[in-house]
């Protein structure tokens, strides 16, 4: 039952799921500034909106990294070995785990970068900025992920 396909699908899940849920959260927590930022004056949805995604590409890095799991099953074969699944599941491991944590901590700042569109909409790039700052730790988790995922064979 434990086999190299349970690990390797494992791998994928987890990579999805904790990056996926991460941004659920980071964006919640930009969404719940927006919203009143938004009610203040709803000229600044677009400026809010922009920051309030920010967080969402942790999901989506996520989503990529399960996907190659999932090629690279197809790539090895039928029944993958059990080293094979478990590298597979560790290749998963550093966009799942930074994905979560960085998308949670961009949700926070880009609150805060909401702020900022509330008091001077002008700043707003100065926001974004500031946000993806934070992005940058989950880009090079994807590509230590997709590196990863590249040596197993």
């Amino acid at each position: 039952m434990f086999d190299g396909n349970f690990f390797a699908i494992l791998g994928a899940a987890v990579a999805f799921f904790l990056a996926g849920a991460g941004s659920a959260k980071g964006v919640s927590i930009a969404g719940e500034a927006a919203s009143g930022v938004v009610a203040e004056d709803s000229d600044k949805f677009v400026s809010v909106m922009i920051l309030e995604a920010l967080p969402s590409t942790q999901g989506i890095y996520g989503f990529v990294i399960a996907f190659m799991i999932m090629a690279k099953m197809t790539d090895l074969g039928t029944a993958l070995t059990t080293g094979q699944g478990i590298a597979l599941l560790i290749a998963g491991l550093p966009i799942g785990i930074v994905g979560l944590f960085s998308a949670v901590y961009q949700g926070r700042v880009a609150a805060a970068s909401i702020g900022i569109i509330a008091k001077r909409s002008s700043d707003m790039v100065k926001g974004i900025i500031l946000t993806l700052m934070v992005e940058l730790f989950a880009i090079f988790a994807i590509l230590i992920s997709i590196l990863m995922i590249g040596r197993v064979g």
